[in-house]
C-alpha cells in the first residue's frame, strides 16, 4: 500500500514524542492540505520550555510553527485553521495579542480550548492546518472566498 501523506520535519522545531511535526496530503480538488502537530514553546536549541510568561511562550510556539511551515515553503498566509490550547483561560488576552501579529484578514478559523495540563508544563500549545491550491502558493484568496457560492 502506498502512503498518500508526506511527513513534515525540520530541525528548527522539536518533537517531544514519536510523531511527525505535520503531514501533507493532496486533495482531489487540486489543493494540498498540511496538518501541523501542536507545538509547545520549546526552544529547539535547548529542548527546554522558554520562560517569560504566556506572551513569550506563544511567540515560541509561533516560531516553531513557522519553522515547520517553512520546511514545506508555506507561511502563515497559508493557514486556514488553528487550535489553541491554554492551561489558564485568563491567559487568553496576552496569547491573543501575540497571535494576531502572525495573521491578517481574512483570518483563519480558530478554536481556543482551556485544558487541565500540557506536555512538559507548557502554558500554551498551538496546532494548525494549512492549504494551498497547487500552482498558487497562497490561500489568502481562498480564505476570502470561503462561504461564497461559486
Amino acid at each position: 500500500m502506498t502512503k498518500v501523506w508526506k511527513p513534515m520535519t525540520t530541525p528548527k522545531a522539536k518533537a517531544v514524542g514519536p510523531y511527525s511535526m505535520g503531514a501533507g496530503v493532496p486533495t482531489d480538488a487540486g489543493a494540498k492540505l498540511f496538518f501541523l502537530s501542536g507545538q509547545t514553546p520549546l526552544d529547539p536549541a535547548t529542548g527546554k520550555l522558554v520562560g517569560g510568561g504566556i506572551a513569550a511562550q506563544t511567540a515560541q510556539c509561533f516560531a516553531n510553527l513557522a519553522a515547520v511551515l517553512e520546511s514545506e515553503k508555506l507561511a502563515f498566509d497559508d493557514v486556514i485553521k488553528c487550535n489553541v490550547y491554554l492551561v489558564d483561560m485568563a491567559d487568553f488576552p496576552a496569547m491573543n495579542e501575540e497571535y494576531k501579529k502572525h495573521f491578517s484578514e481574512p483570518y483563519p478559523a480558530r478554536t481556543t480550548i482551556g485544558v487541565a495540563a500540557l506536555p512538559l508544563g507548557a502554558r500554551v500549545e498551538i496546532e494548525m492546518t494549512a492549504a494551498y491550491v497547487i500552482g498558487t502558493r497562497t490561500v489568502r484568496k481562498v480564505r476570502g472566498m470561503m462561504g461564497k457560492s461559486t
